[in-house]
């Protein structure tokens, strides 16, 4: 009972779809987290990179300002009054230091990042304004005692309005005497690191800053990072030669992934921060919902699985049963019994067998039906090329008799072996298919019979490619595109000039009729172009006109050649028309000799 067909299907049906969410269930997040640890990794070393260099631009602008200050002709002429190194009235110390206040002020206007400078003597006079309390400044003693040059955010109340800011400070001495007497400082809005570094988190829920070797925050914002984690992440930074890397540590169950990169500014470090369940968390929310997906798809699976198991094996049963009806021809006893039998044998293989059987007949009426269509086909088509347009014939036989009345008889001689040879061609059904010189010869002749008639109001210049000549081909392809160019030659001329060529380029013959007639207009075109109208062999047969005519030669090409044949029409009014034919042959048709003609 377990191998029965509704089993079957339950089995194949649970494995299918149960088995691969099991499997995605586990393998999707392994995979995932491999690839979002590198290229997080990669991107985070990316964007460490981009903010160190944002970061060495402000502060290389802020050595480069403060420098400035310091060789300036103002800051040095202040700098000796204040110090003594020139004996000079109150009144022009005062000048001095206004004009040094201008100087200081026009730098913090015109600079696009907001900075400004300001200039102290250790006794705290400076400028644009003093500073009495300068030794009780955090940032002063840093400077003094840390010996830090770039200080941490802070706020300057007389400066900057009670914004953070950082600073970069550097000794304010006499160019002449080198003689140390103060400090520049240059601030610059810690806002300017502050808002780059909120591109730098990684994940919805990581933290990026700016330390000190100690620790320290280097800016305003509050680290939320556990103190001893940051501790760790500095040791490790202070063991390591690397000036950038990753610092992946356990601290109370939690995995931390610490990226940094030393800055060249002090000893300030960028550290970017993400945990592991923040990094993966996307990745683990895609295992929770693959997991109950999985869990939906086998309860679905087994009811799904149950009715489409009953719902087929019990149809299958009547069908097998009414194929034994179908076998014998009794297509009315199948519809009668399907509905009401009910079998428990093995549907599947009867059905096999049945199936068939009845196929097997199929085929043999098909075969059957398609070789009578075949012979009627192969009735027409012959019909078809037997078909000699009357009023040549008449027209030649006319000719005939005139020259034989003028006494020409070498000239009935010749145009009557010209129709004899071309009746014996057309005449020729035992098979369609010619070579190509044979298809030329006929041509030849028939050009010989029009020239002959029309005399010295024709000219007609063949060009063939002696290579091709024994190229198979199907019969009459010719004959009637060069009929219609003498036709429609004559129709407003009282000459006619007809070229007729055959080349070979690569696997391509290419049979090309011109003449320098009417011409065609576009509609007539656009009809020809037409290729449905060519499918069927009946259109060709019932086609109307002198000849076969240009529609009928292109429906025939197109029937036996298929997608290998194309065609090209050219046409100008009172111009001409070139007709060019192209047919693909296999490599090995080009092989083949012998000429069949007689």
């Amino acid at each position: 009972m377990f191998y029965s067909l509704r089993n079957r299907f339950f089995l194949i049906f649970t494995c299918l779809l149960t088995v691969p969410f099991i499997l995605l269930s586990i393998l999707i997040p392994s995979l995932f987290t491999s690839v979002i640890k590198d290229q997080t990794q990669n991107l985070v070393k990316e964007k460490m990179d981009q903010y160190s260099l944002y970061v060495e631009s402000i502060t290389k602008q802020a050595q480069d300002l403060g420098k400035q200050i310091l060789i300036n002709q103002t800051t040095q002429d202040w700098l000796k009054l204040e110090t003594g190194y020139w004996a000079k009235s109150n009144e022009e110390k005062l000048l001095k230091k206004k004009e040094l206040g201008m100087l200081l002020n026009s730098i913090r206007i015109n600079n696009s990042n907001d900075m400004s400078v300001s200039v102290f003597l250790y006794d705290g006079t400076g400028a644009p304004a003093n500073n009495l309390k300068l030794k009780e400044e955090n940032w002063y003693i840093d400077f003094m005692v840390n010996e830090q040059n770039f200080i941490k955010s802070h706020i300057d109340h007389p400066s900057a309005g009670g914004e953070s800011i950082n600073s970069y400070i550097l000794p304010l001495f006499n160019l002449s005497t080198l003689e140390s007497s103060g400090i520049i400082k240059v601030n610059f809005p810690s806002s300017l690191f502050e808002s780059a570094l909120d591109n730098m988190l990684i994940g919805k829920k990581g933290h990026a800053y700016l330390i000190d070797s100690s620790g320290s925050n280097v800016l305003q914002n509050k680290i939320q990072i556990p103190d001893a984690v940051i501790k760790k992440t500095v040791g490790n930074i202070g063991e390591s030669r690397d000036k950038k890397g990753l610092i992946e540590m356990d601290y109370q169950g939690e995995t931390y992934f610490v990226f940094y990169h030393m800055l060249p500014v002090g000893d300030w470090i960028f550290i970017s921060e993400v945990t592991k369940s923040n990094l993966f968390s996307e990745v683990n929310n895609i295992q929770n919902n693959l997991l109950i997906i999985s869990a939906i798809v086998f309860l679905l699976t087994i009811f799904t699985s149950y009715m489409l198991s009953s719902n087929i094996t019990k149809p299958i049963g009547k069908l097998t049963k009414a194929m034994g009806y179908i076998e014998h021809g009794d297509f009315h006893g199948a519809q009668q019994y399907l509905p009401t039998i009910k079998s428990n044998n093995h549907e599947v293989g009867y059905l096999v067998k049945v199936f068939k059987h009845t196929i097997g007949r199929l085929k043999s009426l098909i075969e059957t039906e398609y070789e009578a269509n075949l012979r009627r086909k192969d009735a027409e088509y012959k019909a078809l090329l037997l078909q000699i347009n009357p009023h040549f014939l008449n027209n030649t036989l006319e000719i005939i008799g005139g020259l034989a009345a003028q006494g020409k008889n070498r000239e009935v001689m010749k145009i009557s072996v010209y129709l004899g040879k071309m009746m014996r061609y057309s005449l020729n059904t035992k098979s369609n298919i010619v070579r190509l010189g044979e298809e030329m010869n006929y041509i030849r002749n028939y050009t010989n019979i029009l020239k002959l008639r029309y005399e010295d109001n024709i000219n007609i210049e063949i060009e063939e490619d002696s290579e091709i000549r024994q190229i198979p081909i199907i019969k009459f392809i010719l004959q009637p595109l060069v009929e219609n160019a003498v036709k429609y030659s004559f129709v407003e001329k009282k000459n006619a000039e007809i070229y007729i060529s055959t080349k070979r380029v690569d696997d391509q013959i290419f049979l090309s009729i011109e003449d320098k007639g009417v011409g065609i207009s576009d509609d007539v075109i656009k009809d020809l172009m037409r290729h449905e109208d060519f499918n069927e062999t009946n259109n060709v047969l019932e086609s109307k006109g002198n000849s076969i005519g240009l529609k009928n030669v292109i429906g025939r090409l197109l029937l036996y050649y298929g997608k290998n044949f194309s065609y090209k029409i050219e046409s100008e009014e009172n111009v001409g028309t070139r007709i060019t034919l192209c047919i693909y042959i296999k490599r090995g048709d080009f092989d083949v000799e012998g000429d069949h003609y007689r």
